[in-house]
């Protein structure tokens, strides 16, 4: 994929929002729901050494992906000065839905007071970044001229308070790791900077890799495949093995190293995953933002919380690099540089 031409329209990201739940569960205290639901004998703090997440934040019982979403996409809005009505594209991108259908965007919308195209982007826990570049491409093929992106994700429900064995407890213990957020972007055509670059890799033979098998033709029905399945291992060695490309190519096309970068913001799974893609890719740690210990895996809305909680470190110029990571499976990287 090349990098964007100078003659091509500029595309950027002016508003940001991102909605995290009040409820906050310590990973010992989640490891205690797990064990007293299964019976199973669980090493003290097994959790939170395994994983480096020590909190999370859990949805309430009347909170929904969408809540999350509106939320976040109700901040990102009045962060770039717009109301409902001044978008003409909304889109939904989470791994996370309210209901099969339609889709969630819809529900979103009608608690917006938005008047928009409405339609979900899906691509697991890249599906956030996914949506940002379909917005950007939307607006180039001029079918929208300001984008809403959001995402909420509620990833908790999918995980199994109640094993029914050690197999199982080990089978699903990826999904341990996760939390819910929300977050949101606006996207509209901008004067300079804007998104400068676009890079993806899949390698969709290891879809079975991990997901959550419930919900379509395949197994429409039951709480046996409603839970989060999958080996972390096998994932990280995935990434491991396809993720180091994508970044030569990136630093390759645009001749940006990591010096011209602001921040890095990075898909977090757990500390050790991060760690280790520091070791491969040589990053220097003080550009990541570090949300995991707080927040877990917070699946697709993980760059967008990041990207909040510093746009107001960023002034016009600086650039950031997003690299996301997703089950299927699937990298994307984006080079935006602020307005």
């Amino acid at each position: 994929m090349e990098a964007m031409d100078l003659q091509i329209p500029r595309v950027g990201i002016t508003g940001v929002g991102a909605c995290l739940p009040e409820q906050v569960l310590t990973s010992q205290q989640l490891q205690d729901q797990v064990a007293g639901g299964s019976g199973l004998r669980l090493p003290d703090r097994m959790f939170e050494k395994a994983t480096g997440i020590v909190t999370r934040r859990f949805a309430a019982d009347d909170e929904y992906a969408s809540t999350l979403a509106l939320g976040a996409g109700r901040q990102a809005l009045a962060d770039a000065g717009y109301h409902p009505l001044d978008i003409d594209l909304l889109l939904y991108a989470s791994a996370t839905r309210d209901v099969c259908e339609p889709a969630t965007a819809h529900l979103v919308q009608a608690e917006l007071g938005s008047r928009a195209h409405a339609l979900d982007v899906s691509n697991a826990c890249n599906s956030f970044v996914n949506g940002i570049d379909l917005a950007r491409a939307m607006i180039l093929a001029g079918r929208a001229r300001r984008v809403l992106v959001v995402t909420g994700e509620t990833p908790s429900r999918a995980m199994r308070r109640d094993p029914s064995g050690l197999a199982d407890f080990r089978d699903g213990f990826a999904g341990y790791t996760f939390g819910d957020a929300g977050a949101a972007v606006v996207v509209e055509p901008v004067e300079r900077g804007g998104i400068v670059d676009i890079e993806t890799e899949t390698a969709s033979e290891h879809w079975a890799v991990g997901g959550i098998p419930g919900g379509g033709s395949r197994h429409p029905r039951g709480d046996e495949y409603s839970y989060f399945r999958g080996g972390g291992k096998e994932l990280r060695g995935v990434f491991e093995k396809i993720g180091g490309d994508i970044l030569t190519r990136v630093a390759a096309r645009t001749g940006l190293g990591w010096d011209a970068y602001a921040r890095v913001l990075v898909h977090q799974v757990t500390v050790p995953y991060l760690e280790r893609f520091v070791e491969l890719t040589g990053v220097p740690a003080e550009k990541l933002v570090l949300t995991v210990p707080e927040l877990g895996n917070v699946a697709s809305a993980t760059l967008g919380v990041q990207l909040a909680r510093i746009k107001h470190e960023l002034s016009p110029g600086d650039r950031v690099l997003l690299v996301g990571l997703g089950g299927g499976v699937s990298l994307m990287t984006m080079v935006w540089e602020v307005s």
